[in-house]
């Protein structure tokens, strides 16, 4: 007998999926369809209460299709999937990396619970921390990446720590490829933890996406995706995942089925679909980025490059080092001047798209402070960083010598 275990690459085109329940076509077709048939009450009655959490699965018993708010064969096999990259027990999707995001936290934090939480995030997810869940009697307390050394000291000095229920990091943080360091998060975590309350780490992996890091490996609970971007990675659809234990994402499928934002089967489907060159792509793409970065790094109307294969402070280097497999294909760059030069810059662009958006299989560059932080305190985002001067840029698979004429022409403008 053949131990030989598979690579997710390979996984890719077949795992969940049995053909012979679907006329033996080669790949999984669109279930769409709003509900299914039952063989008999019986099987309804079974189903229902394993969906509803009333009874855990027998040893041998599958989760019976009921309706495709709960579930649907794409989505489904989909989750499964997305969890051999990961490493993960199981997988929620949603319609939206942000109905990731926002159900993952609305499970998991009630009235009077602190959440702690990293800076810079994407400005989506900043707004809905500051603005939505503190209305739910939620208290939020950020912390800067240089402080992230001393974090056990902030929160006992901030006397909060006996109601922290959570840590969120996003990192590299968008849109500066600061680097937080997973592991130490971790173990603040687990040292504010008691037997009574549980203090969980949510880690959002889209920047470095399912390839280049794998945040449960050191020591996260929950990860999540804008599926939206390297693991759709052709800007033709939008959706997110949240992985972690059985447990934990029961709870956020539960909260998911009420909500009612989990994927349709056309969302999976494409999904599964991309999923097949998410290596390849990803691959393609961050050899590019190294070409593109060492470019900029050399021009002199570029003051400087924000990318993980340029790190010089010795910490982020450490934290590189341990965490993340690759310098990925996401970069910023400070451009000489400020908002006035960064606009000349992107409106010359020719090849490269303007537009928000990471990941995918075109090159995509986009003015933060004006886009998509726009609603982040004008204060806070020049305190990280975010500055008018500062271009983020996703590398695409086109050829990097056609990229870099492209830039190069289009500094020309400022």
């Amino acid at each position: 007998m053949s131990d030989h275990k598979h690579h997710p690459e390979s996984l890719m085109m077949s795992y969940g999926y049995k053909p012979e329940l679907s006329q033996g076509a080669v790949k999984c077709p669109i279930f769409q369809t709003s509900t299914f048939v039952f063989q008999k009450a019986e099987d309804g009655k079974a189903f229902f209460e394993v969906a509803y959490g009333l009874r855990q699965p027998g040893e041998k018993e599958e989760p019976g299709l009921i309706y495709s708010r709960l579930n649907n064969p794409d989505l489904q096999i989909l989750e499964e999937r997305l969890c051999l990259w990961e490493n993960a027990e199981e997988c929620a999707v949603f319609e939206s990396g942000m109905g990731a995001i926002t159900t993952m936290l609305l499970e998991f934090l009630s009235p009077g619970d602190v959440l702690l939480f990293s800076n810079p995030l994407y400005g989506g997810t900043d707004h809905f921390i500051k603005h939505v869940l503190t209305r739910f009697g939620i208290e939020v307390m950020g912390f800067y990446p240089w402080e992230q050394d001393r974090l056990e000291e902030i929160v006992r000095k901030s006397g909060k720590g006996d109601r922290l229920k959570m840590v969120y990091v996003e990192t590299p943080a968008n849109p500066t490829n600061i680097l937080i360091d997973i592991a130490a998060c971790s173990r603040l975590a687990k040292a504010w933890s008691t037997p009574d309350k549980q203090v969980l780490l949510a880690v959002d992996n889209t920047y470095m996406g399912p390839l280049w890091q794998h945040p449960m490996e050191q020591g996260a609970d929950l990860v999540l995706y804008s599926a939206t971007k390297y693991i759709a990675g052709h800007s033709d659809v939008i959706a997110g995942a949240c992985l972690g234990s059985k447990e934990l994402i029961g709870r956020v499928k539960g909260l998911r089925s009420f909500l009612g934002c989990m994927a349709g089967p056309w969302t999976g489907w494409l999904l599964l679909r991309s999923l097949e060159t998410l290596k390849v792509r990803m691959e393609a793409q961050a050899k590019g980025a190294t070409a593109v970065a060492a470019f900029l790094q050399g021009h002199p109307k570029v003051k400087k490059v924000h990318y993980l294969g340029f790190l010089d402070d010795p910490g982020q280097q450490a934290i590189h080092a341990v965490q993340c497999l690759s310098a990925g294909a996401m970069l910023s760059f400070d451009v000489q001047g400020g908002e006035p030069e960064a606009f000349r810059f992107l409106n010359a662009l020719k090849l490269v798209k303007l537009a928000v958006s990471l990941g995918s299989t075109e090159s995509l560059a986009e003015h933060p402070a004006t886009m998509t932080h726009v609603g982040v305190d004008p204060a806070e985002r020049e305190k990280l960083g975010i500055t008018g001067g500062l271009v983020r840029l996703s590398v695409g698979v086109e050829h990097p010598d056609d990229l870099i004429h492209d830039l190069a022409q289009a500094l020309e403008a400022i």
